[in-house]
């Protein structure tokens, strides 16, 4: 049976970016379709496992390279942030400064995404931190007193789950296996459980 939460509190709560806010697979397929006129059969339901050559039939070469454009350029790219999630972090903003930790290794591309598309945040109400690996997000949510987090990889979960944080899975293609987690199917159901509405 999956624990829930009462009342989450929102100043110990932080949120990973893609795949959670950022709705990069999207624009990954959008990408390989129209600059490679590759993966036309692709969908996003496809994406079964963070492992990109492990579930889609596209050159390695191909993966890699968007994969790096979406890192270093978002902020140039059609990435759009999921349904409900620029009103949800908005509204959230206006109680607690919003932090986001990324397994991203560059911080700047990422955070100029994020002050475009919550543009009615004020820039110092949003912190972000580019851990550079998804293992090492544990120790950037410790040395900042959050003891809840908004995750897709179900891994890092675990992980967290381990070191006494409670992750909050965000339902994804990529983690449909079973856990005993708390899961949120998108930004309405989130935001339940942020204001307890």
């Amino acid at each position: 049976m999956k624990r829930s939460i009462r009342s989450l509190p929102k100043d110990q709560l932080a949120f990973d970016i893609d795949g959670v806010v950022a709705d990069i697979m999207t624009t990954f397929l959008a990408l390989a379709r129209e600059r490679y006129n590759q993966g036309h059969h692709l969908r996003y339901e496809h994406i079964t496992t963070f492992y990109l050559e492990d579930c889609l039939d596209l050159p390695a070469w191909i993966i890699d390279a968007l994969i790096r454009e979406l890192i270093d350029r978002p902020h140039e790219l059609p990435v759009a942030p999921f349904p409900h999630a620029v009103p949800v972090l908005t509204r959230l903003a206006e109680e607690t400064p919003l932090l986001f930790v990324t397994a991203r290794d560059r911080r700047r591309p990422i955070e100029r995404w994020l002050h475009r598309h919550l543009a009615p945040v004020p820039p110092d109400s949003i912190r972000v931190l580019a851990t550079g690996d998804p293992d090492t997000k544990i120790h950037y949510l410790k040395d900042h007193g959050i003891h809840y987090f908004v995750e897709d990889r179900l891994e890092t979960c675990l992980q967290l789950a381990d070191h006494g944080i409670t992750p909050i899975l965000f339902a994804q293609p990529w983690n449909r296996q079973p856990h005993p987690f708390i899961e949120v199917a998108d930004w309405p159901e989130l935001a339940g459980l942020l204001f307890e509405e």
